[in-house]
């Protein structure tokens, strides 16, 4: 019997946990990523619990431990008082309620992991994907050196500025949300839990909020800043920025965190673009994935796992479906409702974030205080119904074709 071909354009996190996922299933999975190399990108990622049990049974969870660091709580402080909000155990709870732990890990060392789970002489790396096409029973590639790639799948993993969506669906411009993101992350000799604490924090403020949390296993720490901002920059991930314009973007905030920002070295930013879900993700035998498909806004903190559970249950129905483009249609079925569900809650964070009135944001803490006296992993985020989700279990329990 012939093996499956699938084509992955883009190299980043959710192209290479696919073409990992499918290996693990014995199929072949070419990755095409215009880098010229394979490097450090990006900053922390938070590993929550439905990720990290696609991670382990990709067989790499040993190794994402070595590197990781296991926060104790997501917390809730305010702005200038650092006053406590919520407090949700992870180290504690995660393992006994959804199955295993939460991870704060540096992007480039989950890459990393990934890639040893990858065919590496299948990758072509500087190569430029100008779309996508379906020919019969076949789906073509082209790319910009005059080339093109024929396979049974063309998965677009090619990110919020899909090529490959937009040769399926046009070419929609994505919608800035007012919200300028800063990024960086800080190395440690030791932690500096004087002022740090081992937790996800969330530092909640007036048109604006932090995000800090350890990453390289206690050595470094990763900060995510976000303010309202009528001014913009291109949605990219190194637009350089400096530690003066941080610390006077969050001027007046916590002491603690002024001096975390006053250790930042390179510093970068960029705006946070968001796009409606869509109706479809598929046309024959070409489909998306993660932020190609639902690209996520961070404040939920699922853009990463969302592209590994994408790609762990498309490989998975690819394995298990004779026709793939059957299996595009259960994997839509699977995945839409779940990832459209998570988009519009991560965009709904983004407005409680960020209240401006002194009485909304009583209001809402005092929401916050209470849903954490009834039950702390409702409260704060209210995510226990994103970590508790187990794509393994799903496609085995789905009945193929089968609505999720």
């Amino acid at each position: 019997m012939r093996k499956l071909k699938v084509g992955i354009i883009g190299g980043g996190i959710g192209g290479v946990a696919l073409a990992a996922a499918l290996r693990a299933h014995g199929l072949e999975a070419h990755v095409f990523e215009r880098a010229p190399a394979f490097g450090e990108v990006g900053a922390g990622i938070q590993m929550t619990p439905n990720a990290v049990k696609i991670l382990r049974a990709l067989g790499i969870f040993d190794a994402l431990e070595r590197v990781s660091f296991l926060p104790q709580n997501i917390i809730g402080r305010d702005w200038r008082t650092a006053r406590e909000m919520w407090r949700t155990p992870l180290a504690r709870d995660c393992p006994r309620l959804y199955g295993a732990p939460f991870f704060h890990v540096h992007r480039a060392d989950l890459h990393r992991i990934l890639l040893e789970k990858v065919d590496l002489s299948k990758t072509q790396l500087g190569i430029q994907c100008t779309g996508a096409r379906q020919e019969r029973n076949t789906a073509i590639a082209s790319f910009a050196d005059g080339n093109e790639f024929e396979a049974d799948v063309i998965v677009g993993a090619d990110g919020i500025h899909s090529t490959i969506r937009k040769s399926l669906f046009g070419d929609e411009p994505p919608r800035f949300t007012g919200n300028m993101c800063w990024r960086a992350v800080v190395p440690f000799d030791t932690p500096p839990f004087d002022f740090v604490s081992p937790d996800s924090s969330f530092w909640l403020g007036p048109k604006g909020h932090v995000v800090t949390y350890y990453v390289s296993a206690g050595k470094a720490v990763n900060i995510v800043a976000v303010m309202e901002s009528k001014d913009w920059v291109a949605e990219s991930w190194n637009v350089p920025s400096t530690r003066e314009e941080l610390l006077t973007a969050f001027r007046g905030w916590h002491e603690n965190l002024q001096k975390l920002f006053s250790r930042t070295d390179e510093v970068f930013k960029w705006g946070l673009f968001d796009r409606d879900p869509m109706p479809a993700w598929t046309v024959g035998h070409v489909t998306l994935l993660g932020d190609a498909a639902h690209p996520m806004l961070p404040f939920l903190s699922q853009g990463a796992a969302m592209a590994i559970e994408d790609g762990f249950v498309l490989a998975g129905s690819l394995a298990d479906t004779a026709s793939p483009a059957e299996a595009l249609r259960r994997y839509e079925a699977l995945r839409r409702p779940r990832t459209t569900r998570v988009q519009l809650e991560s965009r709904e964070r983004g407005r409680t974030y960020h209240l401006t009135s002194r009485f909304a944001r009583l209001k809402r803490d005092l929401g916050y205080r209470w849903r954490n006296l009834v039950n702390p992993q409702s409260s704060g985020l209210g995510a226990n119904w994103v970590y508790e989700y187990d794509a393994e279990k799903q496609l085995r329990t789905e009945a193929v074709g089968q609505p999720a």
